[in-house]
């Protein structure tokens, strides 16, 4: 009870959510620094388009650290490698089951040691991939196909998947889309500024869930 009670605490004073998002620093030597403008970009996105008021400057947080407690929405991505110890998996679970959201953009390479690893914090529950006619897709911006391609890799198909804790989306997994790629400034990736705008409205109906369920 002692790491629910941080969490509930801020959402209540806050009228509902902590105004604060951070980067998920893990460990395992994966590049989980990557995509440095994303977060700040998303978060002005949102400031103007659907009425938030974060803070414009993210902030970034251990996996097993108390302080994961103050986000109501936390973004964790990367190229490679991701390990979760004892501690970090408790941690994680406990925030998530508390009404913590996380949301994991693999930016390609990420998915098979993120998947391994998530069996640690919730060993009886499987990522489920998510319908496009959940509410995520639409509750801000439509997306009648659901999740979006950013950018190609191996020309798979966009996916989302889920974990859910007593019918509550708590995880959001983002695979071959690259949200957090199209997040970031425009010189970074030289995309076009439609496909920019794709991902952002995306990223704002992510938050959006996030800070409403």
């Amino acid at each position: 009870m002692k790491r629910v009670l941080p969490l509930l605490s801020l959402l209540l004073s806050f009228g509902g959510f902590a105004q604060e998002l951070a980067f998920v620093k893990y460990k395992g030597g994966g590049d989980w620094y990557a995509n440095p403008t994303s977060l700040p970009n998303l978060i002005t996105y949102c400031n103007q388009n659907i009425d938030t008021q974060i803070n414009p400057k993210p902030q970034t947080v251990d996996v097993d650290s108390p302080d994961l407690f103050q986000f109501p929405l936390v973004h964790m991505t990367g190229h490679g490698n991701v390990f979760f110890s004892d501690n970090d998996a408790e941690n994680l679970r406990d925030y998530l089951i508390s009404g913590g959201f996380l949301h994991i953009d693999d930016n390609y390479g990420m998915q098979p040691y993120i998947t391994k690893e998530l069996k640690k914090v919730f060993p009886d529950k499987d990522l489920v991939e998510l319908p496009a006619n959940h509410e995520i897709f639409n509750i801000a911006f439509p997306f009648p196909d659901g999740l979006p391609k950013i950018h190609e890799h191996d020309g798979k198909r966009p996916q989302a998947f889920g974990l859910f804790h007593e019918g509550r989306l708590m995880l959001l997994f983002t695979f071959e889309s690259d949200l957090g790629d199209g997040w970031e400034d425009p010189e970074v990736h030289n995309d076009p500024e439609n496909v920019r705008e794709k991902a952002l409205k995306m990223g704002a109906n992510i938050v959006k869930y996030a800070f409403e369920h």
